[in-house]
């Protein structure tokens, strides 16, 4: 069968559907490459939830390379759920410390805790209860459920969202989610949403190497905001000295860190809401 993206958009627009030839044929496609061209990586070779959604956490926003490694090391440091639940956030941040975007490191520490207290140690399979852990949002909850559970529900991201732009959007721009989820359901191999998904996920990374790349035609495109001298590394510098200097004040850290007093402490403000920090002394510490 014909599987050119030109025939494949022109045929699902004008019939508003798809064919269970084309279904079968699609699939055929994707799975051919996936098996021809697997991309090993260390948390598809098992079906944990914690080790799964430990992956998952990481890979948001993050290259897969550098994820590679800091996933070893945080394993290794905590290898169970009971491990991260009780290890103090501090320890946790350090090993976290590369990878950038702290709040997922908390949230992350959050979902251990409360799945040790609320679920008794035992790791929610349903999306519903999933999706009501610290942080975990629809995409997440539906990837821990396919790939350690088997569950089979449609879910979205970006080399997804990739390959169905490429194949059924061909010369559309700002198409969004909402036009892809049909797509998504309908092609689901629902014996096998694992395997399904891993190959998808590797035929948008070939995709985005071998063509403009298609996911930028999404609605949903925005480009990374620049970390250098931006809040988020302000943020980020600061959590560092604390953990290296308990204690210190607003004024010593806005001295240490060569930053305005005042950005120090909006951000001081807002990491003690999140859970961060605490006060110790006259200054802050990491809480726990």
């Amino acid at each position: 069968m014909n599987l050119t993206p030109e025939r494949l958009t022109n045929h699902y627009h004008e019939t508003g559907t798809l064919a269970p030839a084309t279904v079968t044929a699609f699939r055929k496609h994707i799975l051919a490459h996936h098996r021809a061209n697997p991309r090993p990586m260390p948390w598809r070779e098992t079906r944990d939830p914690y080790c799964i959604l430990i992956s998952e956490i990481m890979l948001q926003q993050t290259q897969v390379e550098r994820v590679k490694a800091k996933y070893a090391e945080f394993l290794a440091a905590f290898p169970t759920l009971a491990d991260l639940a009780g290890a103090p956030l501090p320890h946790v941040l350090r090993v976290w410390q590369g990878l950038g975007y702290n709040r997922r490191a908390l949230a992350l520490k959050r979902c251990a805790e409360e799945i040790t207290d609320r679920f008794a140690g035992r790791f929610p399979t349903a999306i519903a209860e999933l999706e009501s852990l610290p942080g975990i949002g629809p995409y997440t909850a539906r990837a821990v459920a396919a790939f350690a559970f088997g569950v089979a529900e449609a879910f979205i991201e970006t080399n997804i969202r990739t390959v169905f732009i490429h194949f059924f959007f061909h010369g559309r721009d700002q198409v969004g989610d909402r036009e892809l989820m049909p797509l998504v359901a309908a092609t689901l191999d629902r014996e096998d949403p694992r395997t399904w998904y891993y190959g998808l996920m590797d035929y948008g990374a070939l995709l985005k190497q071998s063509h403009a790349n298609p996911g930028r035609r999404s609605a949903h495109h925005a480009r990374q905001s620049r970390f250098e001298g931006s809040n988020r590394q302000l943020r980020s510098r600061m959590l560092r000295a604390v953990m290296v200097h308990p204690g210190i004040t607003a004024e010593g850290l806005a001295e240490l860190l060569g930053a305005e007093t005042e950005a120090v402490q909006s951000n001081l403000a807002a990491m003690e809401r999140e859970g961060f920090l605490c006060k110790q002394g006259k200054g802050v510490g990491i809480t726990g």
